[in-house]
């Protein structure tokens, strides 16, 4: 069996007969939805999907930002006053 990794959940029949109390009861955590006692999603707040967004989108600039610094024969001198 596979963990539910929130501390809420509800099946999607409670979700369809009342998304915004189930919405309303998590506050600001995400919600395991259950098929057949089984997490088929997690419903999450739209704060905590940005900041994840962000979170994803820092992470894969910080990997081309590290793969680009590793890359010698690609370096470029420059000096500030030219610019």
């Amino acid at each position: 069996m596979n963990a539910i990794l929130s501390n809420y959940s509800a099946s999607i029949s409670e979700l369809k007969k009342s998304p915004s109390s189930i919405i309303e009861e998590a506050g600001d955590e995400a919600v395991a939805i259950l098929n057949h006692n089984k997490v088929s999603s997690y419903l999450v707040p739209a704060k905590t999907y940005e900041k994840l967004l962000s979170i994803v989108d820092d992470y894969l600039l910080e990997q081309e930002v590290n793969k680009r610094i590793n890359d010698k024969d690609e370096i470029v001198s420059v000096n500030l006053d030219d610019l």
